[in-house]
């Protein structure tokens, strides 16, 4: 039995058997109409040559790493970096048809894969940024630096891209709070404290990784946090516009595109995953919270204000 505090979301075999049939297939070229806001349960290698042309306006990969692990039926094995770059190319140069001049691409790695994710981004698009978020999780290692951070490569297509920075500021506790005439220079303060709203960086300290007494948590073993995926979308996406995931996992790209007034496309071979990924977007249809963005802010992790606001909505079951 789950601990009293386990909110992990969790699949019945009645829901099983009624989201199956919310999942779709494709077979032939198929227009953006017949796949807007669906989970695809296929085989990206099966059906990327029927995929739209230029429909997309912000792509996010969070495709296998260069390690052994296992994805529920699947397994991935860790492979040279030499291998891992070409097992890159040969999909990712086959997406570039989907995108618009304008669109934004992020493709998420860690320190064995990065490199090659770099490499192969190089041939086709603008990279503009890699940024890097701490993935505090884990035990660590006695024999090594324990590995608590990943990458994400930010590319364009073009010189011509959505970047709405005023969307992604970050809401940080003032340590050394300086005035001028008295008054907070840059900053302000309320009944819970001093904060500064300030630009974000690619450095990224406060994610928090989905665990079990979050209600986004699933028994998925790489899943990104909401947070994550809210600062990608509200950055390089405008609402109205396609965001398109061809690793898909478990849904959050979608459930946060939903909860942002995007569309999405999203693409996943294991079936047990779609299924939680329509589950987590009915969720999202009744609650549009997202862990640790607040009022049109992104809250550093842990802080005061914050707790207390998601307290508060917990309490009135929001």
């Amino acid at each position: 039995m789950a601990a009293p505090l386990n909110r992990t979301v969790t699949l019945s075999k009645d829901e099983r058997k009624s989201y199956k049939k919310e999942l779709i297939k494709i077979n032939k070229p198929t227009d953006v109409n017949n796949l807007l806001n669906k989970v695809i349960n296929q085989d990206l290698f099966e059906i990327i040559d029927y995929l739209p042309e230029k429909f997309v306006d912000l792509l996010f990969i969070d495709p296998p790493y260069n390690l052994c692990k296992n994805f529920n039926n699947l397994k991935f094995k860790k492979t040279s970096i030499e291998d891992y770059t070409k097992w890159l190319d040969s999909w990712l140069n086959k997406l570039i048809k989907v995108l618009k001049p304008d669109a934004s691409i992020y493709i998420c790695g860690d320190w064995r894969s990065s490199t090659a994710i770099h490499l192969v981004c190089e041939k086709y698009f603008i990279v503009r940024n890699r940024i890097t978020f701490e993935r505090e999780k884990g035990r660590g290692s006695k024999f090594n630096w324990k590995n608590n951070s990943e990458d994400i490569w930010f590319c364009t297509m073009s010189k011509n891209f959505t970047f709405n920075v005023d969307k992604v500021k970050l809401k940080r506790k003032v340590i050394a709070p300086y005035r001028e005439n008295g008054k907070p220079k840059d900053w302000i303060e309320n009944e819970n404290g001093k904060y500064r709203l300030t630009y974000p960086s690619n450095i990224w300290t406060d994610i928090t990784i989905p665990f079990w007494s979050m209600p986004e948590n699933t028994p998925h073993p790489t899943q990104k946090p909401e947070k994550l995926l809210a600062k990608i979308i509200l950055a390089s996406s405008n609402e109205g516009d396609i965001v398109f995931d061809p690793f898909s996992g478990v849904g959050t790209t979608g459930v946060v595109a939903k909860k942002l007034n995007r569309n999405f496309v999203m693409i996943e071979i294991d079936e047990e995953y779609c299924l939680y990924a329509i589950k987590r977007l009915k969720m999202a249809e009744v609650d549009k919270s997202i862990q640790g963005y607040v009022d049109d802010v992104f809250w550093e992790r842990n802080s005061l204000n914050d707790m207390k606001i998601l307290r508060k909505l917990k309490s009135k079951n929001i």
